[in-house]
């Protein structure tokens, strides 16, 4: 599964760790702001999307708000994950699949099948 996530604060790896996923079989990449945000999602073409809402020099509303309204194909899966519950929820109403606090992240039922404990 690829995974492509836009954070700037935490390292979306050593959540995932952390809360358990077997992170080996995923091709995950991190962007630490969201300059050219489309270019990264259209050439990486990721499963999932990770989404935070305060990320320069665009948010995570913007950048869904941008993908929606282009060409590239939408990721299976778009996540909303800001540590902010009332942004993930805006999110969701955008467009995104779910929403959690970042911190949560690991607790999805996507990472169900990397589970290692």
């Amino acid at each position: 599964m690829r995974v492509l996530a836009f954070e700037d604060g935490y390292d979306i790896e050593a959540l995932l760790t952390a809360g358990g996923v077997n992170i080996a079989p995923l091709v995950l990449e991190q962007r630490w702001n969201s300059l050219d945000a489309l270019a990264h999602i259209e050439a990486f073409a990721p499963d999932v999307l990770l989404l935070d809402h305060y990320m320069p020099p665009a948010t995570g509303r913007a950048v869904l708000e941008t993908l929606l309204a282009s060409t590239i194909t939408r990721p299976a899966t778009v996540v909303a994950m800001s540590s902010e519950a009332t942004m993930n929820e805006a999110m969701v109403r955008l467009g995104a699949d779910v929403g959690v606090v970042k911190f949560e992240l690991a607790t999805l039922p996507v990472w169900d099948p990397y589970r290692s404990t």
